[in-house]
């Protein structure tokens, strides 16, 4: 295997090989010998790195092909150039948590330096077709992708949603892992025994659960966005996202979004997010927080794609 060091493993997801020397339990292992690292995740002593670069009480470092951030309690992690993650964990850092980071903020970083627009949401296949759910932290999209999948549908991904354009300006997105995070409530209301699975470093009620026998493994092309957002009304709303709006959405819900006027990805984005708007339609789905509700978010978003498919064919 060509550039492996001793004590790695080489697994794919987001579109890549992955080559690290922690295990990432979470991603799928990629054991085809000729298949080289596209991405190498690497244990390094970044202190001095960070103390060159640093400015006083700023947890993150911005440049065009590098980021870099300091996580207390956890370690130092640097992103650099779209092919490597290095990792400086602090003394006695828990190894869930620093996989936390690697796959959520480093892999964000890693998926904007190489063009790939990250969005902060799940993505779930319906009839072969790709649909987005993307919201605010804690609006419930994990959950409603779950209840989509419990109808029959399939994951794509679920925290971090790769999105690229192919020649012909249509979005794609590229499956990420095979794996869910949910609520303890969530667990509960799916009849789901949380003792089956394991707990998210420091999130007690959070849990880490597996999706492999409903996973997309190929790039399909993205459809439609859903809007998650918590109200106080009693009852769902759906809503047509106007064009207007459609590109204030899509930055909101990129993932990290802080990381592009700095890195120099601003007519990036722009541009990315105008082909996006072009092409697919953006709804905004508002789910009352006074009951659970994901299995009548999962029947409003398969309504509004049925609608659509009798409108535009």
């Amino acid at each position: 295997m060509n550039n492996v060091r001793l004590n790695t493993q080489l697994y794919h997801a987001f579109g890549f090989n992955i080559q690290s020397d922690i295990d990432l339990l979470e991603l799928p292992l990629n054991n085809i010998e000729e298949n080289a690292p596209q991405i190498i995740v690497e244990k390094s002593d970044l202190s001095s790195f960070w103390r060159e670069l640093s400015v006083e009480n700023k947890s993150f470092v911005i440049k065009k092909e590098i980021i870099l951030f300091k996580i207390q309690a956890v370690g130092i992690f640097s992103v650099q150039k779209g092919r490597e993650i290095l990792y400086s964990p602090f003394a006695d850092a828990d190894d869930d948590l620093i996989r936390l980071y690697l796959l959520g903020t480093c892999m964000g970083a890693i998926l904007m330096q190489r063009r790939v627009l990250p969005l902060h949401g799940s993505a779930v296949a319906i009839d072969g077709k790709a649909y987005a759910i993307i919201g605010d932290s804690g609006a419930g999209k994990s959950t409603l992708a779950s209840s989509l999948i419990n109808m029959g549908y399939q994951l794509i991904s679920d925290d971090v949603i790769p999105v690229t354009l192919n020649e012909e300006k249509l979005p794609l997105i590229t499956p990420a892992y095979p794996q869910q995070k949910l609520w303890l409530e969530s667990l509960n209301e799916f009849g789901m025994d949380a003792n089956g699975y394991k707990q998210i470093f420091n999130r007690e009620t959070k849990y880490a659960v597996p999706v492999k026998n409903q996973f997309v493994t190929q790039k399909l092309q993205l459809s439609g966005i859903f809007e998650l957002v918590k109200t106080d009304n009693t009852e769902i709303i759906v809503k047509p996202i106007h064009k207007l709006n459609s590109l204030h959405t899509l930055f909101k819900h990129t993932y990290r979004n802080f990381f592009i006027a700095q890195m120099g990805l601003t007519e990036w984005h722009f541009n990315t997010t105008v082909a996006m708007a072009e092409k697919i339609n953006l709804y905004q789905l508002s789910r009352p927080t006074n009951r659970f509700t994901a299995h009548e978010l999962a029947e409003e978003i398969i309504n509004a794609i049925k609608e659509e498919e009798i409108l535009y064919g």
